[in-house]
């Protein structure tokens, strides 16, 4: 199924060992022709693709990217899908924070521009589909956030959305029609809610392929082609943590 589809988007949940060795994996097997990462600024990735070309180690990458200060897990989870596509060219589809701030306060649509009626984002969700959304967006941050920001929460995440669509589309020209591997958190995988649903807009012809990867149960209104569990890796208690974070 995948080594027929036009894009493969690999979900994850971040900084979970066994969700980036599937993605390695499932990489070194497709040998795309484009890898689109959520994690790397879009104004980065010339600098990558450059370093990659002169065979640049880890160590490298990262400094370049100055990874220790984005928040992302340890660089080796996506240097190890990196070198499993060393040909690959790379896409970075990591919105500037200060945009997504905006589109938090303005909506998605007037800050991604002239080409927001391509991924939908001129349209507002329907009044149901808006309230799961934020449900979905209150739950995934342990019912700590106020009710009021919930709807700018959404459009952020419509904006990042869009952002990894445009990026996923501008690869597939970039590389004449090959095949297109995108590595992003599962929410934004998701066939109905994420960034597949915007690329069915924009390119209804484009075959993709959504793997979902999760810890617990999965949620019903999830859809994806394939889903995948593993054990969650002893963390932090992430709710804790952001209860600290409001004190």
């Amino acid at each position: 199924m995948a080594r027929d589809a036009d894009i493969v988007v690999l979900g994850e949940t971040h900084g979970n060992p066994e969700h980036h060795r599937v993605q390695a994996a499932v990489v070194a097997a497709l040998v795309p022709a484009a890898l689109v990462l959520e994690m790397i600024p879009q104004d980065s990735e010339a600098a990558v693709n450059e370093l990659r070309a002169h065979g640049a180690d880890r160590a490298t990458l990262a400094a370049a990217l100055e990874w220790s200060e984005t928040g992302w897990p340890a660089f080796d989870f996506y240097a190890e899908i990196l070198e499993a596509a060393p040909q690959a060219q790379v896409f970075g589809a990591g919105q500037p924070p200060a945009d997504v701030d905006r589109a938090m306060l303005e909506g998605a649509a007037g800050v991604f521009g002239p080409d927001a009626a391509l991924y939908g984002l001129d349209q507002q969700l329907a009044p149901e589909e808006q309230a799961a959304r934020e449900q979905a967006m209150a739950t995934s941050h342990c019912d700590l956030i106020a009710v009021e920001t919930l709807p700018g929460m959404v459009e952020a995440q419509r904006f990042r959305d869009a952002g990894l669509a445009d990026a996923t589309l501008w690869a597939r020209v970039m590389t004449g029609g090959g095949q297109v591997v995108v590595i992003a958190g599962s929410g934004h995988a998701d066939r109905q809610r994420g960034m597949p649903a915007m690329i069915a807009l924009a390119e209804p012809e484009a075959k993709v392929v959504a793997l979902g990867q999760v810890e617990g149960a999965v949620d019903p209104a999830d859809d994806f082609d394939v889903v995948l569990r593993a054990p969650a890796p002893p963390r932090d208690d992430p709710c804790a943590a952001l209860a600290r974070s409001r004190e």
